[in-house]
């Protein structure tokens, strides 16, 4: 079997999908790309068992085979290769495979593609459609909140919740919480859907989304997830585990509020986090009417900073409240607006990080837990 196709067009799909190729594989055969040709098309699909990927693109071939190609020699060559066409030839019996270039010729050992898992097929899905950029956004808000441990599995995936008025994106890792709510998604035929997907899947999907409006096409049913982008497929096991009650969590009527500039509030956390304790990363939020003071100690290396701002608060009494200086700076890098608002219970109870300006379809919601108050004196 004998086909050709651009070195340059195969990298960049290559490059799209490899991300779903696991480094320790359970099955050696998941070390392979598979090669499908179908009636002039070449797909390949790259698979963990969990997450899959699969992109197509035309090529020039007389005859329809498959055969797993070693990914890592392949996409290595391939990296290091001009922009040329490359002719592939495959025996289908041995499953050797031979390139030829402008610049040489090269062998491999492919294998047997009947040893490839199967991918699951789309069936008894429901769907929707979604732009590829808000898709984006869904994805940036609420990935790096979500947890690492494989005790609590729920927590390591974003949850989608899917109603026929809005949608919900949620992540937490127990300290902290976001949810990203859209009023353009909503679920079809007024359907509710809540799902957990895997934040391995997010990543290599948030890889292969283009920034614009492209239709993703999204499909789902009780075990998996499906998207749809132009030529690339992914297909992602849903984490079959119940989610935290999130809504439980968000405190409501709070009457502490400050606003304050984003940037600068986010600037002066890194300066004073330089001084605070390498193990809690404390810092205090002294506020009052129209000052925020944010101030650090480490007490083993007799380091001390603050600093003051200027905000505008609403709230009858002065407010002192300590925080991960490292939660807080992450969730202020993940929002875009040039003001923010902190609203605030009581020392001991929840924060709200909430972003002044968002767009008319958005709504967003970050939550910080408060660590407990040293006893270093305020200034």
């Amino acid at each position: 079997m004998k086909f050709v196709v651009s070195s340059a067009v195969l990298l960049d799909q290559l490059s799209l999908i490899k991300g779903a190729i696991p480094k320790n594989p359970v099955m050696p055969i998941l070390e392979n790309f598979l090669f499908e040709i179908r009636d002039g098309k070449l797909v390949i699909t790259a698979s963990d068992l969990q997450t899959s990927m699969i992109t197509e693109l035309p090529i020039d071939a007389e005859e329809n085979a498959s055969i797993a190609v070693p990914a890592g020699i392949l996409t290595d060559t391939l990296n290091n290769l001009p922009s040329q066409p490359v002719s592939f030839f495959i025996d289908t019996e041995t499953f050797a495979i031979e390139l030829n270039s402008e610049n040489g010729r090269y062998k491999l050992a492919g294998e047997n593609a009947i040893d490839f898992p199967r991918i699951p097929s789309v069936k008894q899905a429901d769907s929707v459609e979604i732009p590829a950029e808000v898709l984006q956004r869904a994805i940036n808000y609420t990935i790096f909140c979500t947890g690492t441990d494989d005790l609590r599995p729920a927590m390591t995936g974003v949850l989608f919740e899917l109603n026929e008025t809005e949608s919900n994106f949620v992540a937490t890792d127990g300290h902290r919480l976001v949810r990203y709510r859209r009023s353009d998604i909503v679920s079809p035929e007024g359907a509710s859907s809540s799902l957990i997907l895997p934040r391995k899947a997010l990543n290599l999907l948030k890889s292969a989304l283009p920034n614009d409006k492209t239709p993703v096409t999204f499909s789902w049913n009780t075990s998996n997830a499906y998207f749809t982008i132009g030529s690339v497929k992914m297909i992602c096991r849903l984490i079959d585990e119940r989610y935290p009650d999130y809504e439980g969590a968000i405190p409501m009527n709070n009457p502490y509020v400050m606003v304050i500039q984003r940037v600068e509030f986010l600037n002066s956390l890194k300066r004073i986090a330089i001084y605070a304790s390498k193990t809690t990363h404390q810092v205090r939020l002294k506020i009052s009417r129209a000052e925020l003071t944010i101030s650090a100690e480490d007490l083993d290396f007799s380091n001390e900073a603050n600093e003051r701002l200027e905000c505008d608060f609403d709230g009858e009494d002065t407010m002192e409240i300590g925080f991960n200086a490292r939660l807080l700076m992450e969730m202020l890098n993940n929002l875009e607006s040039s003001m923010v608002r902190m609203e605030l219970l009581a020392p001991s109870k929840q924060g709200l990080l909430i972003p002044n300006k968002t767009d008319e379809s958005e709504n967003i919601l970050m939550l910080v837990m408060p660590v407990m108050l040293n006893s270093y004196a305020t200034y």
